[in-house]
């Protein structure tokens, strides 16, 4: 049984299969159970976000549970098994347990040291804690990777500037048109990123800002919390016609804003330019608008890219992290020792009292005419024996927990005491 990880993220595929295996909370739900129910896999936590599909999982069977995993993305896709497998990535054990840590630290984003990540992290923990999935092993080590991403934060600068991807769509486009001063800007969606988008607008001096949003109570209340307005979704097109930049990110899983439609709604605009940053995973905008005159499509493909001019300036504080992820690598190795061997000791010492009760009883019963001081004793008198006798076998087995020698010195307790 091992820690194991499976998936895809920004790394090992292009954004065209990450927005096919995006899971949203209904099928997240429903492939956790799907995978928790197979004989391979123990238990599982699923990270879907804009950068990443991720199975967590405690693997019975470590090619079984990734072969499950497989068929599972697969089903959430509707691609092939070719076509899949050339972007899935593997990894166990403390390799396992590093990713994860890299990823809550932000090491392993397409912008680093983005804070939003730790969020993310902690929902898909408690989702699969609330189905069950997650239990005893998983939740030890997500625990854990939320204090990694904490103390990545608070012993280095790996968060300083941009650290959020919402932020940098908006200074990507802030670069690219030099400024958003004086620009009419529409937002589309009011979830956590089009929150983060629209925060970080309201530090710029835009001409105007527009929140659009399939459930108006939300868009209202996040324009609300930044001084801008609020239209109707069915008022898209019309919010459109004078957008000098549209900044998207819905969960909506599919297009949002067709060619078709962005054509219609610039009308007689022309070749006027709009800057269109999408960063929805599956993406909102299709693909055809950006061809249309004057329009210009950025996705986060695009924004990974320039982001990454940020990494060089902060690889000192990379390393820094990196520090803290080996150290903390190796403290939750020795946790996962010490909980491999208090196990079969608890069962050790289970079995010995069980051969100590019956054996008093025995005694006892022949003996005769005990007041309740004497038995006291001999209850007394027996625990401390057994007790001294299982010291040295408990500690030899703590001691050696992890190694082929404990093995050996477990294999050898379970026989001698027929421990299952």
């Amino acid at each position: 049984m091992s820690i194991a990880v499976f998936g895809i993220n920004h790394r090992s595929a292009p954004l065209g299969v990450i927005e096919r295996v995006a899971l949203n909370d209904e099928r997240l739900v429903k492939a956790l159970d799907g995978l928790t129910s197979r004989d391979t896999v123990r238990e599982s936590v699923i990270l879907s976000t804009c950068n990443r599909t991720e199975v967590y999982v405690v693997a019975e069977k470590f090619h079984g549970a990734f072969a499950d995993v497989r068929e599972m993305l697969q089903e959430v896709s509707g691609l092939t098994a070719d076509e899949l497998t050339p972007h899935l990535f593997s990894q166990h054990d403390d390799h396992a347990v590093s990713h994860l840590f890299d990823v809550v630290s932000g090491l392993d984003s397409a912008v680093l040291g983005e804070a939003e990540i730790v969020g993310q992290v902690k929902t898909a923990w408690d989702t699969a804690r609330r189905v069950e999935a997650a239990r005893t092993t998983l939740n030890l080590l997500f625990r854990h990777a939320l204090e990694v991403g904490k103390r990545a934060r608070t012993e280095t600068a790996i968060s300083r500037g941009t650290a959020s991807v919402s932020h940098a769509a908006v200074e990507m486009a802030t670069d690219l048109l030099g400024t958003l001063a004086g620009k009419n800007v529409v937002v589309i969606g009011a979830g956590e990123m089009g929150t983060g988008i629209a925060r970080a607008l309201s530090a710029d001096a835009a001409a105007s800002v527009v929140v659009l949003n399939r459930s108006k109570e939300r868009a209202t209340e996040l324009a609300d919390s930044v001084g801008a307005t609020v239209r109707d979704f069915t008022e898209l097109n019309d919010a459109l016609s004078n957008a000098d930049v549209l900044l998207t990110s819905t969960g909506s899983g599919e297009v949002v804003v067709t060619a078709e439609a962005l054509s219609s709604a610039r009308g007689s605009a022309g070749d006027r330019p709009l800057l269109v940053v999408d960063i929805a995973v599956p993406r909102d905008v299709e693909h055809a608008a950006g061809d249309l005159p004057g329009v210009t499509l950025r996705d986060l493909h695009d924004l990974r890219d320039w982001a990454q001019q940020g990494v060089d300036a902060r690889a000192q504080e990379t390393n820094e992290v990196r520090s803290i992820i080996v150290q903390e690598v190796a403290r939750f190795g020795e946790v996962m020792v010490e909980r491999q061997a208090a196990p079969l000791i608890a069962e050790l010492h289970e079995r010995a009292e069980q051969i100590r009760q019956a054996e008093v009883e025995r005694y006892v019963a022949q003996l005769g005419g005990l007041t309740k001081q004497d038995r006291e004793a001999v209850e007394s008198l027996t625990k401390s024996i057994v007790a001294k006798l299982l010291h040295s076998p408990s500690m030899q087995l703590k001691k050696s927990a992890g190694t082929p020698q404990g093995e050996r010195i477990s294999a050898a307790l379970r026989d001698l005491f027929d421990i299952e």
